[in-house]
């Protein structure tokens, strides 16, 4: 068993990376009057960016004032949480796998700065062969140190980059874009491009090779034109199956501080948890 799985894992990269430095949109192309799914034809636009991928680029902007709430699903994974930068707080709730399979993991993850706080569960059949298993699952949240975790892809977070999926980068990736009707969008994404996005494992963008440059999506954004969803449907490459990973998200502007827990139900992180996301 590879106790690393988890940290390579697509969620633990995706939820808690923060969007990285966004990727050069050079050399991208947008359709032009091509077909919708409703059978009308979208309007070219001048220009090398297209109306439709302005408006794309334009709806992650609202994302980075770190103030909304968002979910992840895919690959069996769910991923819930909330971003409230003007307290410097965010919460995160991650579930990978279930009972029933060879390893699950629940992750309730706390963020205010300076501090952090992650709830571990570990379940499955073979929950019981990761080392220190009894000292990880507490039923209790375990207070991270923050010179342990800096840089760490799973279990810290950067302020100053606030979106967890990395929309904004996905779309500079993105090579085709039609609209589809009042706030709909369907195209192709350059995933090889927005490897740091978080959204998708490294690993699965390797093994998809030529399939990474042309991957199907489809967008929505709400009447302020502010992103609501945003669905890649990853094709199947080497023993892994196809899927669709579906991101939104809401509550802009509305988004609740986190809550600190308190300090009865706090104990400072065993090295088994460090270990755990080395």
């Amino acid at each position: 068993m590879k106790i690393r799985r988890f940290s390579a894992t697509a969620f633990a990269a995706a939820l808690l990376i923060p969007g990285m430095a966004a990727c050069n949109s050079d050399g991208t192309s947008d359709a032009s009057a091509t077909p919708s799914a409703s059978g009308s034809v979208a309007p070219s636009a001048s220009g090398p960016t297209s109306a439709a991928k302005q408006a794309l680029l334009d709806s992650t902007n609202a994302i980075r004032e770190g103030n909304f709430r968002f979910t992840m699903a895919g690959a069996g994974s769910t991923a819930e949480g909330q971003v409230h930068e003007p307290s410097q707080s965010a919460e995160m709730r991650m579930t990978i796998g279930d009972p029933s399979s060879d390893l699950m993991m629940k992750l309730d993850l706390i963020h205010a700065k300076p501090d952090s706080w992650v709830k571990l569960e570990l379940g499955g059949t073979a929950a019981s062969q990761i080392p220190g298993v009894k000292n990880l699952n507490t039923g209790k949240y375990q207070h991270l140190d923050q010179n342990r975790i800096k840089g760490n892809r799973a279990l810290g977070f950067d302020f100053d980059k606030v979106d967890p999926a990395g929309s904004a980068v996905l779309t500079r990736g993105v090579t085709e874009v039609r609209q589809t009707g009042d706030g709909g969008y369907e195209g192709t994404v350059d995933v090889s491009k927005a490897a740091e996005a978080g959204s998708l494992d490294p690993a699965v963008i390797t093994a998809l090779g030529a399939q990474a440059q042309s991957v199907p999506f489809t967008a929505e954004v709400d009447p302020q034109g502010r992103l609501s969803e945003l669905v890649l449907k990853i094709p199947a490459a080497g023993q892994t199956a196809a899927q669709d990973v579906k991101i939104t998200y809401s509550d802009y502007g509305n988004a609740a501080a986190a809550t600190k827990p308190p300090a009865d139900q706090v104990v400072e992180a065993p090295p088994e948890l460090y270990n755990l996301f080395n």
